[in-house]
């Protein structure tokens, strides 16, 4: 295994854990506001991750850049749709669960 090989794989493997944790995140935060937090978070890194490890096996340059793009096209709908959700969680009362401290 070459180290271009190696550094892909070790790129792809650190995606899926930054994914795994967003999966947990998702599943354990208490509201909607900690949960975008989490999936961003996921957006951002696992698959950012991802994406380099597969732009370092692309057969071309061709290939690598329209897997950058899709990489901004998702980070840029990641955001649109975070801010609709959160909005919308808002306008309809739903308030952040406040930390044991601020209680």
């Amino acid at each position: 295994m070459g180290l271009i090989e190696l550094t892909s794989t070790v790129l792809l493997l650190a995606g899926a854990v930054f994914f795994l944790a967003g999966t947990v995140g998702l599943l354990r935060f208490p509201d909607v506001y900690c949960r975008l937090h989490a999936l961003a978070k996921v957006d951002n890194l696992g698959l950012g991750l991802v994406v380099l490890g597969l732009m370092l096996r692309a057969d071309g340059l061709a290939q690598a850049l329209k897997l950058g793009l899709v990489w901004l096209l998702a980070l840029a709908a990641s955001a649109t749709i975070a801010y609709l959700v959160a909005h919308r969680a808002l306008a309809r009362g739903i308030a952040p669960v406040k930390d044991e401290e601020e209680r």
